[in-house]
């Protein structure tokens, strides 16, 4: 068959283009093979993100496939050569017996969110799954150990470890938790100023009906006396995600779980074209593509209080729980003043209002959070967002001051999310209720204290704490 000049020319012209895209990837694999080339595909651009060439719809499925996506080394997966200054921290860890991939314990543990946040419903044999939800204990992270003694030849009478053990959360209703928290660092930063234009008056920090303690300003020094502020650090930033309350957003907490879990390290933490980790590849996440992530996670459908079938049994339950005082910690409900979340780049820890490039409504579908009669949206989460000493049977091995403090966990949902507490050493609730040492000591003691039927009408009453039947429905 003989063809037209010009179509020859323009067969030529795609050739080389072909030829030169190839040589330009040849390094990175083979694009045209199935998995032999970088997983994580199409980029996505912060610019073209606050331009809102996105619609919402379309950033929430970009960011379900990041989050879905299984990297690999031509994505920079992984840590480069060992630091052994400090071969703990991502960046430069070792691997296990130098597979060069896998470290499994202290991170380098998955490839991809997915595999430890997607079981929707623990409570369904076999588990229902959705992308987004909790872990299973074979997915517990296990952050910064450097010893672990599996033989007990330190001859403790158990397996001694030195790191953390984290039973995975899910996703559903981020952005009202992450909107409470705003608005109460916020309100914190206020009582700040107060503080110091009112020098050597001590300053309730109170916000939304938490108390934070007291905070006052010493003249003579300069400086903030934080010696009686509780819950939170002496910044006074709400961090509601992490088990220790340590990331104050889910862009923040998704910086440093890329970094720990995959060994991708975003572009907004360690700098535009810089290989930190010196594995070859720079730029392994984008500001885009975090904010894609985000906002997928942050119109996350909300988790729900379904009606039982025993309506005053129910009611029981609900009020056994306020009285026994689980509900001083495990608050039912929080307001927020604004029915939606402003999403900033780069954030601002204190200063939550800065540099916000998209507000997402949470009233309306998929977060599907209820209005206030008198204005806010309703978040009912169970939680003060706060942190508690929880005793010393259920503190950690680290050696930090924080071993003993767990923020409170959010409850919605726990009818579906077994196994319990930071670390899923409790499988059923009853043990996790008696499990509370430390602060919630009184509250755990009460509940033993009642009689088997009132016991178990608080458990009918946490069984209608349940996650979205269908959260993704709205993709």
């Amino acid at each position: 068959m003989h063809h037209a000049p010009h179509l020859r020319r323009s067969c030529a012209l795609a050739l080389a283009l072909f030829y030169s895209l190839a040589a330009s990837t040849s390094a990175q694999g083979d694009d045209a093979l199935p998995g032999e080339g970088p997983a994580l595909g199409q980029r996505i651009d912060q610019a073209d993100v606050a331009a809102g060439r996105y619609s919402l719809r379309e950033l929430r499925r970009e960011g379900r496939r990041i989050f879905s996506t299984p990297f690999n080394k031509l994505d920079g997966f992984g840590d480069g050569p060992m630091n052994v200054l400090d071969p703990t921290s991502p960046g430069g860890r070792p691997t296990m017996a130098d597979n060069g991939t896998f470290l499994r314990v202290n991170g380098l543990d998955s490839q991809a969110c997915i595999e430890c946040h997607a079981i929707l419903s623990a409570r369904t044999i076999p588990a229902t799954f959705a992308i987004g939800g909790v872990g299973g204990i074979a997915a517990v992270a296990l952050p910064g150990p450097t010893e672990l003694d599996i033989d007990d030849e330190g001859n403790n009478g158990f397996a001694f470890f030195n790191g953390r053990m984290i039973n995975p959360p899910f996703i559903w209703g981020s952005g009202g938790v992450e909107l409470v928290a705003k608005e109460m660092t916020s309100e914190l930063q206020a009582l700040m100023d107060t503080a110091r234009t009112r020098p050597g008056v001590p300053v309730d920090l109170v916000t939304k009906g938490i108390s934070f303690g007291q905070l006052s300003f010493d003249v003579d020094t300069g400086e903030f006396d934080t010696s009686l502020v509780v819950g939170v650090d002496a910044d006074l930033v709400v961090r509601p995600f992490g088990r220790k309350g340590d990331n104050s957003t889910v862009r923040a907490f998704g910086i440093n779980a890329l970094q720990f879990h995959h060994g991708m390290q975003p572009a907004e933490a360690v700098g535009f074209d810089v290989d930190a980790d010196g594995d070859g590849v720079v730029n392994e996440i984008l500001p885009g593509e975090l904010s894609a992530l985000s906002v997928f996670s942050v119109l996350s459908q909300r988790p729900e209080t379904v009606r039982m079938d025993d309506r005053q049994r129910q009611a029981r339950g609900t009020d056994l729980f306020t009285s026994i005082g689980c509900a001083t910690c495990h608050v039912p409900e929080l307001r927020t003043r604004s029915e939606s979340l402003g999403l900033a780049f780069p954030e601002i820890e204190a200063d939550p209002g800065a540099n916000v490039f998209l507000r997402v409504d949470l009233r309306g579908k998929p977060a599907g959070f209820r209005r206030h009669p008198d204005g806010g949206l309703r978040v009912s989460m169970f939680s003060d967002l706060k942190r508690h000493d929880m005793g010393p049977d259920l503190a950690e091995s680290t050696g930090h001051r924080l071993d003993r403090h767990f923020i409170t966990p959010r409850l919605w949902g726990i009818a579906d999310t077994a196994p319990y507490l930071h670390d899923g050493r409790a499988l059923t609730l009853r043990e996790a209720i008696e499990a509370h040492g430390g602060e919630g000591t009184d509250a755990a003691g009460s509940f033993r204290q009642l009689a088997p039927a009132q016991q178990s009408d608080v458990l009918y009453f946490l069984n209608s704490l349940r996650v979205p039947e269908r959260p993704n429905r709205h993709l």
